[in-house]
């Protein structure tokens, strides 16, 4: 299979921050068998590879001098069902909302509160995202990837992914080396909601459905209340990880700082907001060049036009030397940086 090879490819559109930055080659993987036969491409033999699908979790500092691999692998498909869940599979350039809102078309709850989060299906397990209360790893069943230096069809089941909080084997060990290609997920029938949030109880108040399409609803409504939309000020979604401390810190820490807020974990520890943690330390609406924080949520980074991802990660690093001076907690990025 001979793909058609682009030359200086705009990345404008691939990137959700918005940065202005080029790659030297790219391919538009549309197919399994094309992703396949990229190991025995010739014209890319020696040339650094960028998986992309929606670029919702990356930050482009520079021109990439390689071949930007655009992922377009569409469908999605209820694959079988048992007494307990249905298997539903989808391709892995699908967009993801426009998938959480299929399957409930199709009636089958369970990614409602994943609503409107942006970026592909395949990128969705590679971030192990998550919101309002449930991670995507909770509803995973196996993926399907093909190894790039060889062109080998890899199935990985939840075991091997080894997903953590906001990571996963792709983000480590694995980075760089694949590309998922479809995703399948195991959705139980016995359907249980998640509404705990205050965003998601608030908008569901005098909703007398209650049911998923009711969170999916009220989940969509929160993010469009609390969040920038990024084709219209661009951002990466939450920049910042929300970081789990042990007990012991966060005593000492709630000695000192009134109000700081946290969720007990099931383990014993403590997870803290980072945004209110960026917050407290005033960056909230402040910026260097035209990277700032978003006036209404700290957690998310914008460009307010013009800005690179060199003053995105400056802004970065001024916040975590603020965070870790004032609270002694380390902040860690969630997207990835090229």
């Amino acid at each position: 299979m001979s793909l058609q090879l682009l030359t200086d490819f705009s990345l404008l559109p691939r990137n959700t921050f918005g940065f202005n930055v080029r790659a030297r080659y790219a391919m538009r993987i549309d197919s399994v068998d094309a992703a396949v036969s990229l190991a025995n491409d010739a014209r890319i033999a020696d040339v650094p590879q960028l998986v992309l699908g929606g670029g919702s979790n990356i930050v482009l500092t520079r021109d990439f001098d390689g071949v930007a691999l655009i992922v377009g692998i569409a469908g999605k498909r209820v694959i079988a069902e048992d007494d307990d869940a249905w298997f539903v599979e989808a391709g892995a350039g699908g967009n993801w909302h426009d998938f959480v809102a299929w399957t409930l078309a199709q009636g089958i709850p369970g990614l409602e509160n994943l609503a409107l989060i942006p970026g592909t299906v395949g990128a969705a397990p590679i971030q192990n995202i998550g919101a309002y209360g449930l991670e995507m790893g909770e509803r995973f069943e196996r993926l399907h990837a093909v190894e790039l230096a060889t062109g080998a069809r890899i199935e990985f089941d939840r075991e091997t992914c080894a997903f953590g909080y906001r990571d996963s084997f792709f983000k480590r060990e694995g980075r760089g080396r694949f590309m998922i290609t479809s995703v399948v997920f195991q959705l139980p029938k016995a359907w249980m909601p998640h509404a705990d949030y205050a965003d998601v109880a608030r908008a569901l108040a005098g909703d007398a459905r209650q049911d998923a399409q009711a969170i999916f609803d009220a989940v969509v409504a929160a993010r469009r209340a609390k969040l920038p939309d990024w084709t219209k000020l661009g951002n990466a979604g939450s920049f910042f990880k929300n970081p789990v401390i042990g007990s012991a810190a966060f005593e000492a820490l709630q000695a000192r700082e009134l109000g700081v807020v946290s969720y007990p974990q099931a383990d014993g520890q403590v997870k803290l907001a980072a945004g209110w943690l960026i917050d407290q330390c005033g960056w909230k609406g402040r910026g260097i060049g035209g990277a700032a924080v978003h006036d209404r949520q700290a957690l998310v980074l914008v460009n307010r036009g013009g800005a690179t991802g060199a003053q995105v990660l400056e802004l970065a690093e001024a916040i975590k030397r603020d965070v870790l001076a004032r609270f002694g907690v380390e902040l860690e990025m969630e997207p990835v940086c090229l």
